[in-house]
């Protein structure tokens, strides 16, 4: 799903890097695609451990909630990116970040271990979220 999201924002991202004044902290472009791979391979590992879990009502409901915050974290991409729509990102992904904590704490009813391979993931958006917020305050 990363790569697909990569795909389909490539001209975004350019045309992002190319026009839009970022805030301080940003990090070089090469960091992002490494650091989504090492993400979506915990997020894979972690959503693994509790599908191979006994089947119950919370082994469902953490898989629903892994694949309802794997969707909004493929259509921020589009919207921040292609869309250059800055604040309506901003609050997708507080969405998203309630989403992932919601994820975690369900996970954690499952498998421990899943739940924790996730908080680098919930670190990542919440300093994406500093990005993305001050990408909409410096570009209005």
């Amino acid at each position: 799903m990363g790569a697909l999201s990569g795909w389909l924002t490539r001209k975004g991202v350019r045309a992002y890097n190319a026009t839009v004044q970022q805030p301080p902290l940003s990090p070089p472009s090469i960091v992002f695609p490494i650091v989504w791979a090492i993400l979506f391979a915990l997020m894979g590992i972690g959503a693994a451990r509790v599908d191979l879990a006994p089947a119950t009502e919370s082994r469902s409901r953490s898989l629903r909630q892994f694949f309802t915050q794997l969707t909004f974290n493929f259509f921020w991409s589009l919207i921040f990116f292609n869309l250059q729509a800055f604040g309506f990102a901003f609050l997708w992904l507080a969405a998203l970040w309630g989403l992932i904590l919601r994820m975690i704490l369900s996970f954690q009813k499952v498998d421990r271990p899943a739940a924790w391979l996730q908080i680098p993931y919930l670190l990542w958006v919440t300093f994406a979220a500093y990005l993305n917020l001050g990408v909409w305050l410096l570009n209005r």
